[in-house]
């Protein structure tokens, strides 16, 4: 008869607190900007959402009186704010397509070798360098000026006393202030193409044009395809910033002449008619328009990511 001994019982694992204090010990240093960044963005983020719920004008503060989503429906119903809301989209579209536009050409020239490329490729990023308001300013006084801009000055060089002289923002102000935008955001299309066109596999261009593919079929069916997540890519986070512009169009314009656009109307309603309710509810609608394509964009740049590691 074999004595059985009893189980050895398993000691206490002490490596467990022990591994929970080492990793709050790691997270601790982040706690402080971790709260100081939901202070400062979340925090009035809710406030604005509180607001957005009552009917609130700051002239009669003992007024005010919980109204629920009748801001949202006023936004979305007024013909004022939808139009603001429809020149917003227009805006943004078209700044968009015509900086990714100019941004392709500028980038495929770049990707050739020349001499000076350095300094043309500096000279290219300057004006996305610039602040905002400079900008504006720089184009509403040097350039539309009608009495001393310099597109007035090149017709009365090229066409003589007789030529015309136009008011650019009062005759064409949506233009003026489009034109404004896709100065400043073709060189930010302009850098993420590039980087696009230069991460391109140079063997498989190679092998084309040895099996006798020209420029514009290499184009069209080589670079173009391997461009579409970077197109993609430039065309949301440009829409990300665009959306929300203001600069362009208080500096140009100061919302006038049917250039309001939504981010104006927030600041027009709120600071002009002192509607914080409406105010409020505007805003918030900006800010969920902007997380559906900011969330757009990060799937792309995840998309992104994980092409880059299968190539590897």
């Amino acid at each position: 008869m074999t004595a059985t001994t009893p189980a050895a019982t398993a000691p206490p694992h002490p490596a467990a607190p022990a591994g929970r204090l080492r990793a709050w010990a790691t997270r601790a240093p982040l706690l402080p900007a971790l709260i100081f960044m939901i202070a400062v963005t979340q925090l009035p983020f809710v406030a604005t959402l509180v607001i957005s719920f009552f009917d609130w004008n700051a002239l009669y503060p003992e007024a005010r009186s919980f109204t629920g989503l009748g801001n949202y429906s006023e936004v979305l119903t007024d013909p004022a704010l939808r139009k603001s809301v429809w020149t917003t989209v227009l805006l943004t579209v078209t700044v968009v397509l015509a900086s990714l536009v100019l941004g392709l050409l500028l980038a495929l020239l770049l990707d050739r070798g020349f001499r000076g490329r350095g300094a043309v490729r500096t000279l290219l990023i300057a004006p996305f360098l610039v602040v905002p308001v400079a900008a504006a300013l720089l184009w509403k006084h040097v350039l539309y000026n009608p009495e001393y801009g310099l597109f007035n000055g090149l017709l009365h060089w090229f066409g003589g006393s007789g030529a015309p002289q136009p008011d650019w923002v009062s005759d064409t102000p949506l233009l003026a202030v489009e034109a404004s935008l896709v100065w400043q955001w073709t060189p930010f299309m302009m850098l993420i193409l590039l980087a696009g066109l230069q991460s391109r596999d140079p063997q498989l261009v190679e092998a084309a044009r040895m099996d006798g593919a020209g420029s514009w079929q290499i184009f069209r069916h080589l670079t173009l395809p391997h461009l579409r997540r970077y197109l993609e890519l430039g065309a949301l986070l440009g829409s990300i910033y665009i959306v929300q512009n203001f600069d362009a169009v208080f500096t140009i314009t100061s919302g006038g002449l049917g250039t309001a656009n939504l981010p104006y109307t927030v600041y027009q309603s709120f600071y002009q008619a002192h509607e914080n309710g409406l105010a409020s509810a505007a805003g918030v609608l900006v800010v969920l328009g902007s997380l559906v394509i900011a969330t757009l964009a990060l799937r792309v740049v995840s998309s992104l990511f994980r092409e880059e590691v299968s190539r590897v």
